[in-house]
């Protein structure tokens, strides 16, 4: 079973920390009419794309040890960019980051809201079985061209809008539809970023995604329509995604889940282990 020790934890961080980054240059490049923010904090990195989106945030500091002086600086201009946008930071702090981090938020007045969890598998631990699931019958799993783009849009904001309910309640974030398509539409322009859609007799039933960055596979984007649960969607998505990720080179796969969601039951199942969580902060405007 893959353990999280430090140097993983920090490549896990890293990739996450270039995928939010790698979205907000893509928006910024294609100049749209949103002012884009991007500052590096203590090896992570503060992002705000100058709208509401699930991208605004700070992810990934304290894996290298406490914050200097330098380091509390860089948050103060951060919290003050935030504060001139009128907007919230929420900062998502992995538990194997160093402990005063979420000691010194909270002494700058950020509140705990909410959990995150997040699982990893080593590729070369599946059995070849696993990779080679075959889908139930009627589903069939492509790749998302032009033609199908919304299609998948439709899918996944549709499957995120109806979570299931978990133990600790609801997420601690919530999304306007408007809010969550346009951050999709985004995302799916970044570099490397690769979707796929299942259909069950031609109709479509979920929607994944999947990013590649040092060997890590990052599988994200995964929702299945509600009439469409319980029924080996969610999991023939998963080993199709893995299957592509082993062909090209990686050695571990990543997701991130709510704690105790059918998401993160189904990663088990299938051999995910449960790697470190993330403590997720708010600081409101000021």
């Amino acid at each position: 079973m893959l353990f999280a020790d430090s140097a993983l934890a920090r490549r896990i961080e890293r990739a996450e920390c270039q995928l939010t980054t790698d979205l907000a240059e893509t928006m910024r490049a294609r100049a749209l009419q949103r002012p884009v923010f991007i500052a590096a904090l203590a090896g992570g990195v503060a992002v705000h794309v100058g709208a509401e989106a699930p991208f605004n945030k700070l992810i990934g500091p304290g894996l290298h040890g406490p914050l200097d002086p330098q380091a509390e600086a860089a948050l103060t201009a951060i919290e003050q960019e935030f504060d001139a946008r009128g907007a919230a930071l929420q900062a998502e702090i992995a538990t194997l980051a160093d402990s005063s981090v979420v000691r010194l938020l909270s002494g700058r007045g950020y509140a705990l809201v909410g959990f995150e969890n997040v699982l990893g598998v080593r590729l070369a631990d599946l059995a070849a079985e696993r990779l080679a699931v075959v889908p139930p019958s009627g589903l069939l799993i492509s790749g998302v061209g032009e033609a199908d783009g919304e299609t998948w849009f439709d899918t996944v904001s549709t499957g995120f809008l109806h979570a299931d309910v978990v133990p600790g309640g609801e997420s601690h974030e919530s999304f306007q539809r408007e809010a969550l398509e346009r951050a999709l539409r985004d995302l799916a322009q970044v570099p490397d970023f690769t979707r796929y859609l299942a259909r069950v007799a031609g109709v479509p039933a979920g929607a994944a995604s999947l990013r590649i960055f040092d060997r890590i596979a990052q599988l994200c984007g995964s929702a299945t329509l509600p009439s469409y649960r319980r029924r080996g969607v969610q999991t023939a998505l998963l080993a199709h995604r893995l299957l592509y990720a082993r062909d090209r080179g990686c050695d571990v796969a990543v997701i991130t889940t709510q704690p105790g969601s059918k998401s993160q039951e189904n990663a088990q199942r299938y051999g995910f282990a449960l790697l470190y969580s993330r403590a997720v902060l708010i600081r409101e405007p000021r």
